[in-house]
């Protein structure tokens, strides 16, 4: 999961948790808003963990290195 669906997850599971006032039957808005809050937010923070082993564009995996062989 990215950082992006991260932070949809966060704003969708806010909406339903602070924003919907309506009582169905069978389950609670409320309480999947909160779930997804929490999914959210701990797939953001794994991503901000694993971003920097990732490298991204140019990192370890973009760079050269140039070695230069000389004959003696």
């Amino acid at each position: 999961m990215g950082m992006g669906v991260s932070i949809l997850l966060i704003a969708v599971g806010a909406i339903l948790a602070w924003a919907v006032h309506v009582s169905t039957s069978g389950f609670n808005l409320h309480t999947i808003g909160y779930i997804l809050l929490i999914v959210g937010a701990i797939g953001a923070l794994l991503s901000l963990i694993f971003w920097s082993s990732w490298g991204g564009v140019g990192g370890p995996a973009g760079r050269r290195r140039e070695v230069i062989r000389e004959d003696y």
